[in-house]
């Protein structure tokens, strides 16, 4: 840290208690009290250097007692004023970043001015504070940081400003060029920029500065010179994802509920710790800071600010602002993102499912104003291969694997559950299989369900947009309805048919039994058939386990059609015996289930006609 000495006397000041005594040998005239402590010393040093003395000692010259002057309202205080009063007795004294603002305030106060003496405390004090202290990064950081003591005199003289503007337009410009902060706490360079070691070059270059270099030295500051510091260099043109970056570093630094547990200790260490009044106001202060572009600020960062707003109990409005920027970039957060816990004694269920559906709801209203991907150009988009996915699609992925976390939840209600799942866009869905896993575990932990109730959910899945894997799966799981099953068993037919078939065309042009289509070049050496022979007998040993897999469905659907006979035939008698009591009795299956029967014996139908059409 740089300084500057001024006086040459030795110091002749001693301290006893509260009492600072100048030992020069005379007598005191004069006792300076300030807050506490008290000053005994001599008329005439203060006389020639201070204007405000002057005018104080000679109001009480009349005065028979010994003179008594206070200065309670002094800028600094005590330790302003020793220094003060070294400086009125010529005595060595060192002007640093952290106590010249201390001084030059003092000095204004005692009215220490040219007029009254040349090269006084007022000048002195401002030639190093722009010449020295202003001009570097550290230093223009450590005066600030001091400027909080001494407001508003700090604030009429134009010292804060200064400061600001000088880290302001240190942080526009590129480190690397200029002496600062790399020299202050830097290895030393070179002229030609190597790196030095005991003054002899080693050939090596520094490593260059990012962006975030200044990020920690300005999270030193409070609150609302840190506002003003950030607001003076958007106005300089330094880009949001800076401002952002510095804000959320800032943030971590004083709200402990944004750092891991190992980290935050450390932190805390070397941070006074806020009370959590002062960290929901620091928090909501941090909000309306934030840039509002999407994807300036990270995903991550913002779910930790709301998680730490559910905890401090923010505004209702600094919550919905929160969750109204992370629905404008959900496509950007990762499943742990949204696993938010709940924190209010009315909610049962373990996660706030209630706040991931009013994200979800920003990002679906955003991307419909913003002309967010059409349901074709996503079917067309994923019949090419895209190996690149669109907001939505992302999205309703990451929300299929939220569901499947939250599904073991015994408290997570069915409409719940269900209003989550259906918000997502059938469009926004190239397969059902996250939504099906989600479902399969919601079935598992939720084992009261009824039978309508699975088949209420069961609607929100599309059979025909399941995966081979998932219909084998489905196929086998009891939990699924019937009518689901069927459904499955029969597109999962339909797949492996289409598929077989798609295997006998291209086993046909490899063994050349048929022309290959335009645009596939036939191998014109050997090495080219001996591969397309191999890739056959992979394709045949495929349709073998196929027609296996289509063989084992055919007899499942025909002991499940023997299953629905008989229990059509069990109703039929039932309803005979009625009739032989003399009474009628009702059909107790109610209508949704007739409607289940009469769809499974259609499927059925379908099935054993594809199965013989198969056969023959």
């Amino acid at each position: 840290m740089a300084c500057m000495k001024l006086g040459s006397k030795t110091d002749t000041f001693q301290r006893q208690g509260r009492a600072w005594f100048s030992t020069t040998g005379l007598p005191s005239d004069v006792t300076v009290e300030v807050g506490e402590m008290s000053f005994h010393l001599h008329k005439f040093p203060l006389l020639s250097k201070s204007r405000l003395l002057e005018k104080l000692i000679s109001d009480k010259s009349g005065e028979e007692e010994s003179c008594i002057i206070k200065l309670s309202d002094i800028p600094g205080g005590s330790k302003a004023f020793e220094l003060v009063a070294k400086f009125c007795y010529g005595m060595k004294i060192e002007l640093t970043a952290s106590n010249v603002v201390y001084v030059r305030c003092a000095a204004e106060y005692l009215q220490m001015t040219e007029e009254v003496a040349e090269r006084n405390l007022i000048s002195e004090s401002e030639v190093f504070l722009n010449q020295v202290v202003l001009r570097s990064w550290k230093d223009s950081v450590r005066a600030l940081q001091t400027c909080d003591d001494l407001l508003p005199c700090a604030e009429d003289l134009n010292i804060v400003t200064r400061c600001i503007d000088s880290l302001a337009g240190k942080a526009c410009m590129d480190p690397d060029l200029f002496g600062w902060p790399m020299m202050e706490h830097g290895s030393m360079q070179s002229p030609g920029g190597s790196v030095l070691w005991n003054g002899i070059s080693t050939g090596a270059r520094p490593t260059s500065r990012s962006t975030d270099w200044w990020y920690e030295d300005v999270s030193t500051l409070s609150l609302p010179l840190y506002k003003r510091l950030i607001s003076v260099m958007e106005s300089r043109g330094v880009r949001e994802e800076i401002i952002a970056g510095s804000l959320a570093s800032y943030a971590k630094r004083y709200l402990p509920g944004l750092n891991k547990r190992h980290n935050a200790a450390a932190l805390m260490t070397h941070t006074s710790v806020l009370s959590e009044d002062e960290q929901r106001g620091l928090l909501e202060e941090i909000e309306s800071l934030l840039p509002i572009q999407k994807g300036v600020t990270s995903t991550k960062f913002l779910f930790g600010l709301l998680r730490t707003a559910m905890i401090l109990k923010a505004s209702p409005e600094h919550l919905a602002n929160l969750e109204r920027r992370i629905g404008m970039q959900l496509d950007e957060a990762s499943l742990e993102d949204l696993l938010l816990p709940t924190f209010s004694y009315s909610m049962e269920t373990l996660y706030d499912v209630d706040c991931i559906q009013r994200i979800l709801k920003h990002f679906l209203a955003m991307d419909l104003a913003t002309g967010g991907a059409s349901p074709g150009l996503i079917d067309d988009e994923q019949l090419m291969g895209s190996p690149s996915l669109t907001p939505i699609t992302t999205v309703a992925k990451l929300i299929d694997g939220y569901l499947a976390e939250v599904a073991p939840d015994v408290n997570l209600k069915l409409p719940k559950f269900q209003s989550l799942a259906a918000a997502i866009p059938e469009y926004a869905r190239p397969l059902d299989d996250g939504l099906y896993r989600a479902i399969d575990i919601y079935f598992k932990a939720h084992p009261w369900l009824s039978e309508s109730e699975r088949e209420q959910l069961c609607r929100l899945m599309d059979c025909q947009k399941l995966s081979l894997e998932a219909c084998t799966h489905a196929a086998q799981n009891e939990r699924l309805p019937l009518r689901v099953v069927v459904q499955v068993l029969f597109f999962e037919q339909l797949q492996l048919r289409t598929s077989i078939a798609g295997c006998f065309l291209v086993s046909d042009n490899l063994d050349g039994s048929r022309p290959l289509r335009s645009g596939l070049v036939a191998p014109s050496e050997g090495g080219g058939w001996a591969t397309a022979v191999r890739e056959n007998q992979v394709l045949k040993v495929g349709m073998d386990h196929m027609r296996m897999r289509v063989s084992e469905l055919e007899r499942e659907c025909s002991t499940m059609r023997q299953e629905i006979e008989r229990l059509s035939r069990l109703r039929n008698g039932w309803s005979g015996i009625s009739k032989k009591l003399g009474f009628r009795v009702k059909p107790q299956i109610c209508s949704t289930q007739e409607d289940s029967v009469s769809e499974h014996q259609s499927r059925s139908g379908k099935i054993e006609a594809i199965s013989k059409a198969h056969k023959s």
